[in-house]
């Protein structure tokens, strides 16, 4: 019997889904609720480019609240 497999779809959430009113970003992941909504249809290379410009928009990773709670 062969088991079908699916895709692996990148992705930087961390199932912390808070957005920022401040920044619009999530606190978890850092993408904008845009993105969010729209990642399932989302090329990988669309998604990849996402996730490398999370860093030049501001996003500097989960709070350390947000990461105590998570850990």
């Amino acid at each position: 019997m062969t088991i079908a497999r699916l895709p692996t779809v990148s992705s930087p959430c961390i199932c912390v889904c808070v957005i920022d009113d401040g920044t619009g970003l999530c606190e978890g992941c850092g993408r904008t609720l845009g993105e969010i909504v729209n990642w399932g249809g989302m090329s990988e290379e669309a998604r990849l480019q996402v996730m490398a410009d999370l860093g030049r928009r501001g996003w500097a990773g989960p709070s350390a609240s947000v990461s105590e709670a998570v850990g």
